[in-house]
């Protein structure tokens, strides 16, 4: 990949090298993705990947890169509607790496302990960790939900950051014209972008940080933390965000408190899914109404749990949510697996496998007996495969059902999540 380094950077105006653009190659590559506005995939892309490496750097290294428009992509969420994601093209993601890979490990060390979405070595589990280890020390908790962040991050403000943090030119040239990119919408109109910095963009999430970090981490650093008023702590990953209070006064001071912060920074917090919650165990003796809040894919509730003595204790811990068993039920039931009577058992198994390690290696980290409810389901929809497929079983879902337990027995380790222990 040295191939052009006796061009060096005579002629250039932006110290970026050719090195630089072909290891952030390797990573788009690695990562994978769709096409962007112009219908370039990576395959095509590689099949000319010198050349085109070649012209990206050129540009990169003159000033005259001009970033093209994004694709927008709607994607379902778990509550129905839907999210627009911003598809960038395979060059511009190639762009987009080389000013990551030279800002984040920069970033690393400004960001907030308690900062961990798209972080690296850091991860959702370690944000629910830490949260669930403060609910046991403070009692209340501000569940805070910021409007349409990635959709409303103001411009001027995202550059004031950008420019605090970055001296070169050229990475707040670059950034400045990614921010303002338009996107091509699935109706094939071309939206002109004023705010927001689209989400599916490679530097998206740490320009979110970025601008984080400065409008709430170090505010309330500076504020609320250790200070005369009190020792307030906070979890945030990316725009989901957790604030531990002792009191429901100090709760609702905070929350007033940053409610107008946000609306300083031109952010909102939503309505009605920013609430005060109660942590509720069996030494705490207040009341509220809220006293569940979800966060990453967990929910966080008053819980039954044994002590040493063998003694039931009401705690408060995190397990797999209502909504994340909503959705993935509803996968369970999209595959139609009692309708693939031509598959045999093995080739389901296989099918399903990815899909089901993910999820038990995810949820499966707090509370794993809460998943049994989700893979019940499951084995319902094999005991339905045994009855479309063989005859004998057919109207006779008691002996299906004892079917489908003895090849459990038989074979413990054929499907995922029977290897742990979710068996029929």
């Amino acid at each position: 990949m040295k191939l052009f380094k006796t061009e060096e950077l005579r002629g250039k105006t932006h110290p970026v090298t050719y090195e630089q653009v072909a290891a952030a190659y390797r990573k788009v590559q690695s990562n994978g993705g769709a096409a962007g506005a112009d219908g370039v995939t990576l395959e095509a892309y590689s099949s000319n990947k010198v050349d085109n490496l070649y012209k990206l750097w050129n540009r990169m290294a003159s000033g005259s890169y001009m970033p093209q428009g994004v694709r927008g992509v709607e994607i379902p969420k778990h509550d129905g509607s839907k999210r627009l994601l911003g598809i960038p093209t395979v060059t511009d993601r190639i762009a987009q790496e080389v000013a990551k890979t030279e800002l984040e490990p920069r970033m690393e060390k400004v960001f907030h302990g308690d900062s961990y979405g798209y972080r690296p070595n850091r991860s959702a589990h370690d944000a629910v960790r830490k949260c669930q280890e403060r609910c046991r020390q403070y009692r209340w908790v501000i569940d805070l939900d910021i409007e349409g962040f990635f959709d409303n991050i103001d411009h001027d403000l995202m550059m004031q950051v950008v420019r605090h943090y970055v001296s070169e030119k050229w990475m707040v040239l670059y950034i400045q014209r990614w921010l303002k990119s338009p996107m091509l919408l699935p109706d094939g109109t071309i939206q002109q972008r004023t705010k927001g910095t689209p989400q599916g963009g490679v530097i998206s999430p740490l320009l979110a940080n970025m601008f984080l970090h400065v409008v709430f981490d170090a505010w309330m650093q500076q504020h609320y933390a250790d200070t005369e008023y009190g020792s307030i702590r906070w979890e945030r990953y990316a725009d989901d965000i957790k604030v531990h209070c002792k009191s429901e006064s100090e709760a609702k001071y905070i929350l007033n408190q940053i409610k107008k912060r946000m609306k300083a920074c031109r952010l909102n917090l939503h309505p009605d899914k920013t609430k005060i919650v109660y942590c509720k165990q069996s030494n705490r003796r207040g009341k509220n109404v809220n006293n569940r809040f979800d966060f990453l894919g967990f929910e966080f509730r008053p819980d039954s749990v044994e002590t040493q003595k063998g003694k039931l204790w009401l705690g408060y811990s995190a397990r797999i949510s209502r909504r994340a068993k909503k959705h993935i039920v509803s996968e369970i039931r999209r595959y139609n697996i009692h309708r693939k009577t031509g598959t045999e058992l093995t080739g389901i198994s296989q099918q399903l496998a990815p899909m089901l390690r993910g999820w038990i290696r995810y949820f499966g980290t707090f509370r794993p007996y809460a998943m049994q409810e989700v893979f019940s389901v499951l084995n319902e929809r094999l005991v339905r495969w045994c009855t479309n497929k063989y005859k004998r079983y057919r109207r006779r879902k008691r002996e299906a059902r004892q079917r489908i337990k003895e090849i459990c027995k038989d074979f413990p380790n054929l499907f995922v999540h029977w290897q742990y222990g979710y068996t029929p």
